[in-house]
């Protein structure tokens, strides 16, 4: 089962996209050297519900938003509703793992950005 492809942002259209966005949102910080990264890529559409958009972002050229979101190690999970922030996710990329952690991060008010 395939669910939402990855659409790629950037530093000049992330706020401005995210804020467009309806309902969940999942923003992946990655790069293209990165074995774990290309992984989670393969695994994350499969990994979410129905009605959830996958944004990526390449930090090789992205490298301020890398620094806004204090992105260190990749791959880096942002979880956002309706253009608000609402966590940094840290867990395995599986149905079940990243399902719980989605419904516990929305379940509380969204917090300020990094």
């Amino acid at each position: 089962m395939h669910g939402p492809q990855l659409i790629p942002i950037d530093e000049f259209n992330f706020h401005a996209r995210l804020r467009q966005t309806e309902g969940p949102a999942l923003v992946l910080f990655s790069g293209p050297d990165c074995g774990s990264c290309r992984q989670v890529e393969r695994r994350l559409p499969a990994a979410v519900g129905p009605g959830m958009t996958l944004f990526k972002v390449d930090v090789q050229k992205s490298t301020a938003l890398a620094r806004q979101y204090e992105v260190f190690h990749l791959p880096a999970l942002f979880l956002f509703r309706d253009g608000h922030y609402h966590a940094r996710l840290e867990c395995e990329v599986t149905p079940e793992r990243l399902g719980r952690a989605i419904e516990a991060a929305l379940a509380r008010p969204a917090e300020e950005e990094p």
